[in-house]
């Protein structure tokens, strides 16, 4: 209803982000304390300070278990728990986000270099920092 020819990602990746992600997340932690993600110091510079617990505008906490483990603590635990890779990541995708906002990095390139390629834009939202949504580097927002 909101985006009727699908072409709302074109228009605005902010608007995009807030009606699949970040409003659907909110909807969904609704009524909890707290919440667990993947987030890792080493994926991004705007992700270099999470800590393992957040306080999300007072009224939630995140957890982030995996924040300082370093890229090889990842891959020694996928090896060692004999997990299976995304089946996108041998396709050049080693962050992967939304259909119509990613897009496979070249060797050499930042891991998430194919998140919103092209824009100054880091992250789609589901992230807060005091409270407020971030979808762009963090001393930006200021």
């Amino acid at each position: 209803m909101d985006d009727p020819d699908g072409a709302l990602h074109q228009i605005s990746t902010d608007a995009c982000c807030a009606l699949r992600k970040t409003e659907v997340l909110e909807t969904a932690l609704d009524g909890f304390d707290a919440w667990i993600t993947g987030r890792k110091r080493f994926q991004s510079g705007t992700r270099a300070e999470v800590e393992f617990f957040e306080a999300e505008g007072g009224h939630r906490l995140k957890i982030n278990p995996l924040a300082h483990w370093a890229r090889d603590d990842l891959e020694d635990y996928i090896v060692n728990n004999r997990l299976p890779l995304h089946p996108l990541v041998a396709k050049g995708y080693p962050s992967i986000g939304c259909a119509p906002c990613t897009s496979p990095v070249k060797e050499g390139e930042d891991p998430r270099a194919g998140r919103w390629r092209g824009t100054e834009k880091t992250e789609c939202g589901i992230h807060f920092i005091d409270g407020k949504m971030v979808r762009f580097p963090q001393e930006d927002a200021a």
